[in-house]
């Protein structure tokens, strides 16, 4: 197992290029089963979680050729269905979340989808109820088998239908969509996600000649095509990368430009950290960060504690949580931060608490912080990762730390953060990869 050496203290200077968004280039890598024809990807980045769902492919029998850095072209002309029954699928497939939005596409096209139960981040429970009463509702038939934690559906034609989805799970919603496009009629999805990834694979979809409407808001119409053919994508940059290297910048009162940010899709993210205090001004497309020695927190009108919460899109993110959380730390002020959606995510504030910091656990889902103003710096102590977003987040409080920090179990931070040691090196942080 891999760990980091941090020592903090740091000032950092520089540009930072955000990697392409793992969240979207999950769902485009799964869409290119829906055609038989050559589907180019651009910005696809070099990420755990990604290199697994692509070596998925390739045992399917997808045809992948790297044609230059972050970029592939995909072509599902030979998909193998039965490697679907194999010991090796189950094996893999279990060990990536992302593997779910594989279903989608295969019963679409080839009328019958199989998945083990998926892996991912220990952030709690997250169920793929949403995907599969999806698949039921457009005519699939759904078997599980407990035993093997096996899914399957099967279906010899699928329907359009009006869907009232029971929550806008963004995967959910990207898993239907699939299944959809191909489907006989009209099926109309309400609650659906909003989210930017959505959107870019609607617009992908349509490119590859999809009909598809309403993407961006939360009722989607899907005319299912009987053909879909190839296309060329350019994946959204990484707004959550782009989040933390918000906050990386406060806690270290570091002067950043993070460039390319595509900023109309970041939502209300800017505007959330801007509420912590947080300086930061939009040069073209490229986002300053001014080196700012305090910070402090917004209240509410009547002078209250702030909350900051995670909501389905166009809300704020329940990934970059974590990273407000350990940027209230050395805030001048209070804030709540309510983690709604999984109830194991606050789990890792009890290293921040040893690094110094003040803050209360509520629950699982609420921690109030109280911000030590950059008064009193945090210390470095030997953490271990517990998920991606969460290591980060210990990560960013390292390099802002007095002393040498080490972090175990990196392997959560590079399923989702691209070569992170090398760039933030480039900025002027010393960070070491060590076994």
């Amino acid at each position: 197992m891999g760990a980091f050496e941090i020592v903090g203290g740091n000032q950092l200077k520089g540009e930072i290029v955000p990697q392409g968004a793992k969240n979207e280039v999950l769902q485009i890598l799964c869409a290119v089963l829906l055609t038989p024809e050559r589907v180019e990807i651009e910005n696809v980045p070099d990420i755990i979680d990604v290199n697994k769902l692509i070596d998925l492919l390739k045992d399917l029998g997808v045809q992948v050729e790297k044609l230059g850095p972050e970029h592939y072209a995909f072509t599902a002309e030979d998909v193998d269905i039965e490697y679907l029954h194999t010991e090796t699928f189950k094996k893999k497939g279990s060990g990536l979340r992302g593997s779910i939005m594989i279903v989608g596409p295969l019963l679409a096209r080839f009328g019958k989808g199989y998945i083990p139960k998926p892996g991912g981040d220990k952030i709690g429970r997250r169920r793929l109820d949403t995907h599969f009463i999806g698949f039921e509702k457009l005519g699939a038939k759904f078997n599980y088998n407990p035993g093997e934690n096996f899914y399957q559906v099967e279906a010899d034609n699928l329907h359009g239908v009006f869907h009232h989805m029971d929550e806008p799970s963004v995967t959910g919603t990207a898993n239907i969509i699939m299944a959809a496009s191909m489907a006989k009629g009209t099926t109309t999805l309400y609650n659906a996600a909003c989210e930017p990834y959505i959107q870019q694979l609607c617009q992908m979809l349509n490119d590859m000649g999809a009909k598809i409407r309403g993407a961006g808001s939360n009722m989607i119409s899907i005319e299912g095509v009987e053909y879909l053919g190839g296309t060329k994508h350019r994946v959204l940059p990484d707004m959550i990368e782009i989040g933390s290297f918000i906050g990386l910048a406060a806690m270290t009162g570091s002067e950043i430009t993070i460039k390319d940010v595509n900023y109309p899709k970041l939502g209300i993210i800017p505007d959330t950290f801007r509420r912590l205090g947080i300086k930061m001004d939009l040069r073209g497309d490229d986002l300053h960060i001014p080196a700012q020695e305090h910070y402090a927190i917004d209240t509410y009108i009547d002078g209250s504690i702030m909350t900051v919460s995670d909501h389905p899109w166009p809300g704020f993110t329940p990934d970059l949580l974590s990273i407000v959380l350990v940027v209230a730390t050395q805030a001048k002020g209070s804030v709540l931060v309510h983690q709604k959606m999984f109830e194991s995510r606050l789990f890792f504030v009890d290293k921040l608490i040893d690094m110094g910091a003040q803050i209360i656990l509520c629950d699982p889902h609420r921690a109030t912080v109280i911000g030590l103003d950059k008064q009193v710096n945090l210390r470095g102590i030997s953490m271990t990762s517990p998920d991606i977003r969460a290591g980060v987040s210990l990560l960013i409080a390292a390099l802002s730390a007095d002393g040498k920090s080490t972090i175990h179990n990196i392997e959560q931070i590079d399923r989702g953060y691209q070569n992170i040691d090398a760039r933030l090196q480039a900025l002027g942080a010393n960070i070491t990869r060590i076994s």
